[in-house]
Order: C-alpha cells, then structure tokens, then sequence
C-alpha cells in the first residue's frame, strides 16, 4: 500500500521572483557574515593574512598536524554519526507515540520540551556525573568503580555521544510531532481504515511522508555534533581530539604561528560541514514529498 503524494504547483515566473525578493535580504545578510567568516579563515589558514610575520602563502597550516588532524576527523565524524542514528531512531519513535496520543505520551512529550531547554553545557555536566565511575548510577548500582566502563573520557567516547544523542533526540521528536501532526495524520487514519496494520502504516505513509523532515533534522544534529566544542572537550578523551577541541587549542597557544593552524582545522571542519549539508540536499531532491 502507497499513497502518492500531491503534486506541487510550480508557481509563474512573477511569483518565483517575488518567493526570491522576499528572501534576498535574508540571504545577503548570511552571505556577508558566513561567507565573511569562511573567507578570512581561508586566507589566514593559506597564510595570506597572518597574524604576525610576512605573507608567506601555502599549506604548512594543514600539514604542520597532519597526523592529529586526521585522527580528529575520525573521531569527530564517529561521534557525529554515532549519536545522529541514535537521536533519529529514538526522536521519531518518541515522535510516533506522542502523535498517536497513547498512554504517557503527554509525559513523553513534557520530557521532550525540558530536554530542548537544557543547555549542553549543563546537560555534559549531568551525564559527566551520571556515567562517571563514581558518578550516581554506578553508586546506585553498587557498582565498584574499577568494575564501571569508562564512559567518561574511555575510548569509546560513550558519554560523549549520550549527550549529543539525548539532547538532539528531543529536537528530532519535537520537529517530527510537529510533520505528523499536520495532513500526515489524515493519510494514517485513511490508511488505518483501509485495513493497513501498524507497521505498513509507517512503513508506506509516515516514513516516507516525514522522510524530508528526518533527512534534515539528521543533518542539522550532525553539524551540531561535528562543531560542538563544550560537550567534547569536558567528556571526551585528552588524544585523538575532536576537530573544535583541536581548533581552539591551536588558537589559544601561546605562540601566533599556531593560528594558521587552528584555522586549518576550523576550515576543515566547515568544509565537511559543508559537504554533509550538500549531501542532504541531495537527498531531499529524491525524495517524492520534495518533487
């Protein structure tokens, strides 16, 4: 069973200009102050802006720690996807049962709104002294601390990923209640009565309907996740470094030849930011609900 989606209307070439007037202030704002940001980064990361010294153009600043910056995207790119599946998988299962409006989903959803409140900061500090080894739950427990696994600060980067993943998880809840609470549940309900079961109707109807807002609540956890600085730096391991800790720890050296080099690191990371927010575009152009 499928429900094909309605077809959108294209709109005459003076409405499409005017949609495009409309945002052009918007657009220029973000051009000026994003593309300002990006470039100057770009020029004192190629060493065409130093902060002290001659102009002395080339790539040194990306290969003075080739070796740390490489592990730092391992790490980061790990941690990002890690907690995205996880956030994504548990938002829009909590998303169903808050819009199916069953027993408890008002607490789930109250729990939801709270979550989205907590600062990240406050929330690494939370599950810091929740999952470290002498942290609540392991006391009440009654686990030894030897006997707990490292969460905090382990290999793994556990308690890292936690966070990112109960905090984006709320928003992916929040922004897909909202998708199902629109016509979506109209085509459950018709689906229902046609005799479609539980699993079909999310299969055929919800999934694909609110596949757009899933792709792009996936990707905005996966930026955030990627360039949080705060979350990594206080739960994380001291080696390999995520790229942010990397990029601010080059910035804050004592020495003005470190820089360059931080901002290598920062272009780095909003290049593969970049890249993953292409890729989402992509994605969405595929989708039937976008064409």
């Amino acid at each position: 069973m499928s429900f094909a989606p309605v077809t959108r209307r294209s709109g005459t070439r003076g409405e499409r200009v005017r949609s495009a007037l409309l945002v052009l202030p918007a657009v220029v704002v973000a051009a000026v102050v994003v593309g300002g940001g990006l470039g100057a980064t770009a020029l004192q990361a190629l060493g065409l802006m130093p902060v002290a010294g001659p102009v002395t153009p080339g790539l040194e600043a990306f290969t003075a720690h080739s070796d740390d910056l490489i592990a730092a995207i391992v790490v980061s790119l790990a941690i990002a996807a890690s907690a995205t599946v996880i956030a994504v998988v548990v938002g829009t299962a909590a998303a169903v049962v808050i819009a199916a409006g069953k027993t408890g989903s008002r607490v789930l959803a109250g729990l939801g709104a709270t979550a989205i409140t907590v600062p990240h900061l406050i929330g690494a500090a939370t599950v810091g002294l929740l999952l470290s080894d002498a942290g609540v739950l392991p006391r009440l427990l009654g686990i030894a601390p030897d006997a707990w696994p490292a969460w905090v600060g382990g290999p793994l980067w556990g308690a890292v990923i936690v966070e990112f993943a109960w905090k984006e998880s709320a928003f992916v809840a929040l922004v897909v209640t909202g998708t199902l609470a629109t016509r979506i549940a109209t085509y459950d309900e018709t689906a229902a009565l046609l005799g479609a079961g539980r699993w079909k109707r999310f299969r055929h109807v919800l999934l694909p309907l609110t596949a757009p807002t899933i792709v792009i609540c996936a990707t905005i956890s996966f930026v955030y996740a990627l360039g949080s600085y705060e979350v990594s730096w206080l739960l994380g391991r001291s080696y390999p470094e995520p790229l942010p800790v990397l990029a601010v720890r080059l910035f804050q050296g004592v020495a003005l030849d470190s820089r360059p080099e931080a901002a290598a690191v920062a272009l780095v990371t909003s290049a593969i930011a970049l890249a993953v927010v292409g890729l989402a575009f992509a994605a969405l152009r595929r989708t039937a609900v976008w064409r």
